[in-house]
């Protein structure tokens, strides 16, 4: 019986199942095509850190002290406390790039005992988001970037904010207190609203993968048009999405899990970088906004929703 502690900052325990979305699916999916059934020979530990980002190092050492034999944690900002409570155990991560936050000190060549999957692509896939927005949203004169403290000041809000800057795009930071949830949401929503603010472009932290429907909600409330990093939002009525597929992304990180437990070395094992994104544009949406996307826009969707 093989154990593996799935750790997620804000997703309920009951949602990380093979009738979760797609990403948990991918992550199960593919487990069982590796051989590995829950109950039978794999035991799955589920922990959720309910979006309280002050209580994920307490989180992340209540996990360690069970000795999984692998670590299975969501997001960069949920695994640094368990970088920094074990040396040992192997974990397996998706992040924005792990490189630059310092998880890890080479995609090729991680090292340590932390590998995964990064959701990222650097500086150039935050400019395409952002000419995406501009095109379905003309004019920008007040756009803001949707995230913690510290992905904005850390890890996503630099890209963002430069990319913004050579697109002559006035943006800045709408920063979510901690917990993460629907007080959090309302609150900046709020306060973007008697701000005027035009256009938002969504972090790709996990937390508001969990909240989704709130921030699709509160944008259409607001009549604020909004890109976002995964197409789960679209699916729930988001307006642009330029994405990476989830659902191959939890396919990928069971790929590795299955290495480590066959004995290979999380330091051994390369990070996975994103090479495959792709543009959903929801026209329900855009008539609900009164927004007229252009055609080239709407020609160049991978996917359109109408």
């Amino acid at each position: 019986m093989k154990r593996v502690a799935m750790v997620h900052p804000t997703e309920n325990v009951g949602n990380m199942t093979l009738a979760g979305r797609r990403f948990f699916r991918g992550i199960f999916e593919q487990l069982a095509a590796l051989g590995y059934v829950e109950g039978r020979n794999l035991l799955v530990e589920r922990y959720s850190g309910q979006g309280v980002s002050d209580h994920y190092a307490e989180l992340a050492r209540d996990v360690v002290k069970t000795q999984p034999d692998v670590i299975l944690s969501i997001g960069g900002q949920l695994t640094e406390p368990f970088k920094a409570a074990t040396a040992t155990i192997p974990i397996v991560t998706t992040s924005a790039d792990p490189v630059f936050v310092g998880l890890v000190p080479s995609i090729a060549r991680p090292g340590g005992n932390i590998t995964g999957v990064s959701v990222d692509a650097g500086l150039q896939i935050w400019g395409k988001r952002l000419e995406v927005l501009s095109e379905a949203r003309p004019r920008l004169t007040n756009a803001r970037f949707l995230a913690s403290r510290r992905s904005w000041d850390r890890v996503e809000g630099p890209a963002v904010r430069e990319a913004a800057k050579q697109l002559r795009i006035s943006l800045e930071g709408a920063l979510l207190a901690s917990p993460i949830g629907p007080a959090a949401y309302r609150d900046v929503f709020g306060s973007m609203a008697q701000e005027q603010v035009d256009a938002i472009v969504v972090s790709t932290e996990a937390e508001h993968i969990s909240n989704r429907a709130q921030i699709v909600g509160l944008a259409a409330e607001h009549r604020i048009a909004a890109i976002y990093p995964f197409r789960e939002f679209t699916d729930a009525g988001g307006l642009l999405a330029y994405s990476v597929d989830l659902g191959e992304t939890g396919r990928q990180l069971a790929n590795m899990i299955d290495k480590i437990l066959k004995g290979a070395k999380p330091g051994d094992v390369p990070v996975l970088q994103q090479v495959k994104f792709e543009l959903i544009v929801n026209l329900r949406t855009a008539k609900a906004l009164r927004l007229d996307i252009p055609a080239k826009l709407v020609a160049r969707a991978d996917e359109v929703i109408e």
